[in-house]
This record gives structure tokens, sequence and C-alpha cells, in this order.
């Protein structure tokens, strides 16, 4: 819609006056003074242009992404077809401009048609051009917006990741197993480097595959365990078939990270997190809730990252569901293939 000072409703009213005026002029209806033809003229623009602007408004809503646009067009020009062809024997009985015997023959009922449509459809095209230079310009603006709210994940999570508190507790942890146990703290050391590595790959990706982020979960879920041996439980339960679906990267690993700050994990309250795909093909990061009387420091961006980074792809439908017992964050996976994610990978 076009806006500023001069805004659509302006340019539809000085339109319709103008567009009458004109129709007047060409139209030869059976009137001898101009006013007369002129307010025959104004009544049907107003009431076609007012009604291709209702049928504009209502296909722009319900087809409103560009890649959908031959579609709205397609269907909006057939709408505006039968808009004036009925329109026109409707308007002509009401206003006595022709007798019915003559808006009942084809002829006459179509003979302005082809005239009107290109009227339409000339002003059709400045909506549309205004409309497609909008969404053209918010899709750079969210682009640009999922860019900064990228930069922000990357580092938030990098930031929780190579903390002091983190990395004395990962040092601890390694320096107790390699006393204990060394073929463990091999095994943790590996883990770590590729926690590590796969944040540095993927930190500017806008998706990954499911298998490969589940990956990574593991890998951090083990890290944790090792901290928490008999405390944190992790389960992983997704099928196969889920595994090439797409995810924004880093979203399980935020949403256990979550659970751990914001809840106690002992042995007499042993934390247990279930990463599962539910009916609708969501993933959902369930918890036992078990809050923390004291929170650890947190920025309380996790949430609304996810949220952020989603409604971009037109997944705004990130669920919180919190119980008396259990806590769930639902997020769906994202329908994607394999090729179109390495395409919207950045260029390096």
């Amino acid at each position: 819609m076009i806006k500023g000072k001069f805004k659509e409703v302006h340019f539809r009213w000085i339109g319709i006056f103008l567009v009458a005026a004109v129709m007047a002029m060409i139209y030869k209806e059976p009137f001898e003074r101009f006013e007369q033809k002129y307010l025959v003229s104004l009544t049907f623009t107003t009431v076609y242009w007012n009604g291709a602007f209702i049928i504009f408004m209502y296909f722009r809503r319900r087809y409103p992404q560009i890649r959908q646009t031959p579609k709205r067009l397609a269907i909006t020009l057939l709408a505006l077809f039968l808009l004036l062809t009925i329109g026109e024997p409707l308007l002509c009985l009401l206003l006595n401009t022709k007798s019915f015997e003559q808006v009942t023959d084809p002829s006459v009922v179509f003979s302005h048609v082809s005239t009107n449509l290109v009227v339409a459809f000339g002003i059709g095209s400045i909506y549309e051009n205004v409309y497609f230079f909008e969404q053209w310009k918010k899709s750079i603006q969210l682009n640009e917006a999922l860019k900064n709210q990228q930069i922000r994940t990357q580092f938030e999570v990098l930031q929780n990741q190579m903390s002091p508190h983190f990395l004395f507790n990962s040092l601890n942890t390694l320096t107790t197993l390699i006393a204990e146990d060394g073929k463990i703290a091999i095994e943790f050391t590996e883990k770590l480097s590729e926690v590590y590595r796969y944040i540095l790959q993927n930190k500017d990706k806008e998706v990954v595959s499911l298998s490969e982020e589940l990956e990574f979960a593991k890998n951090y879920a083990f890290l944790l365990k090792i901290r928490y041996p008999e405390n944190l439980v992790t389960d992983f339960n997704v099928g196969q078939h889920y595994l090439d679906q797409s995810i924004a990267p880093l979203t399980i690993q935020i949403l256990v990270e979550n659970a751990i700050k914001h809840n106690r994990i002992s042995k007499n309250h042993p934390l247990h997190v279930e990463i599962y795909v539910d009916q609708n093909g969501s993933i959902v990061v369930k918890n036992n809730l078990q809050k923390k009387n004291v929170i650890e420091k947190s920025t309380k961006t996790g949430l609304s990252n996810i949220r952020k980074r989603y409604a971009y792809f037109g997944q705004a439908n990130i669920e919180v569901v919190a119980t008396d017992r259990d806590f769930l964050v639902t997020v769906p996976l994202l329908q994607i293939s394999n090729d179109t994610r390495k395409a919207m990978a950045p260029r390096m």
C-alpha cells in the first residue's frame, strides 16, 4: 500500500474521479448532458475500483509471499474479470441505463469488459509494483535482521562456551579424568574439540540438517554428562526419516543449555532432558521442572533468539509449555532440501 503523506486512499479517490471523467468522454452512453454521463461513469468507477481494491487486498493477505506472486496475480485477474462481467449488467439495471433485454445480450454484456480490464490491469499494476517493492524492501530488512540475530547468536553461544566458568569446569573435569581414566579423558578432549569445530563451521549458516545438529547436541550432552555423571540424563529419540530435514544451527544446544541453567541438578534432583520429534514433525526438548532458587547469570535471549530466527523462515509457532512437572519447547523442523541448504550457505 502506498505510504507517506500521500496515502493509498487519497490516490484511489483522486483516481476514481479522474478515471470517471475519462470514461465519460470515451463511452457513448444515452445521455445528452456530460454531467449525467459523468455521474453514471463515476458510479461504475467507484464500484469497480473499490471492488478491485478489496480483491487485491484479500488475495494479498491470502498469498503474501513474493514466491506466490504468479498464483496471486492469476487468481486476482480471474476475480477481476468476474467482478467486471457480473457488475456491468447489475449496475446498468440499477442505474436504468440499459433494459433487461440488453443486459442479457452477450454482445452488450461483454462490450465494455475489455476496456474495463485494460483500465483495471493498469491500475492493478500500480498496486502490485508498489506491493512488490515493499516486499522486496522487507526481505532485505529481514535478511539484515537475521544477520544481526546470527551475530548475536554466535556471540552468545561462544560467550557461554568460552566463558572462564565453562573453561574452568571443562579443564577441571579433564584434569580429573587424566588422573582417573585416560581413555575417557581422550574422548572428552575429542568431543570438546568437535563442539567448537561445529560452532565455528556453522556459525554463519542459516540452516543445517537435523542429523548434523543432533550429532553436535550429543557431543555437547557428553561433556555435560561427564560433569554430572549420575545427575543428568539425556535421551535422544529421533527417527531416521527426520534426519534429512533442517533446523537453525545451535537450536537444540540453546534449549539444553537453558534446561541446565534454570534447573537444579543433584543426586536428589536428577535432571532428565528428552529430545524427540512429536506427531506433528516438530523437534521437542523436554525436561523435568525443578527450578533453581538462584539462576545463573543469563542474557535471557535464548528463546527470543530462536523465535526471531524461525520467524524469518515463516515459522513463528515456537511453542513453550510449562506444567507443574515438565518444561517443553517445540520447534518446527524446516522442509528444506540439501541442495537448498547448500545454496543458502554463506559464500567464502
